[in-house]
């Protein structure tokens, strides 16, 4: 049933086609393993538009928390790595803050003529 079905391809939800937003929504009747699956896949996508790590992490915590309640074993085992690395994974949030900072700050200040 979903091995040619177009709308189980890694495609973000709101680039699927008409026909294909209403198999997605035909196939969530069915409460699938790899509906479900999918759905938590594209709702992680919401993890990197954070700015804040604070909200990343909550994010985080948040996201991981419905994965281990999912019994979904193959997305349990990615939220595990997830907890595992998760002062690490962080860090992105926090050195892109810096970073931005940083280049804000470079950007202000003119260079001093000789």
């Amino acid at each position: 049933m979903l091995k040619k079905d177009p709308v189980v391809r890694p495609q973000a939800q709101g680039h699927l086609t008409s026909p294909q937003r209403f198999r997605l929504r035909d196939l969530l009747r069915y409460n699938l393993k790899t509906v479900r699956a999918y759905l938590l896949k594209e709702d992680f996508q919401q993890f990197w538009q954070y700015n804040s790590p604070t909200w990343a992490a909550r994010f985080l915590d948040d996201w991981c928390e419905q994965v281990m309640r999912s019994r979904i074993e193959p997305m349990k085992k990615v939220a595990r790595t997830l907890r595992g690395h998760r002062e690490l994974i962080l860090n992105y949030f926090r050195a892109r803050k810096q970073f931005s900072a940083a280049s804000s700050r470079a950007s202000t200040t003119r260079p001093s003529s000789p």
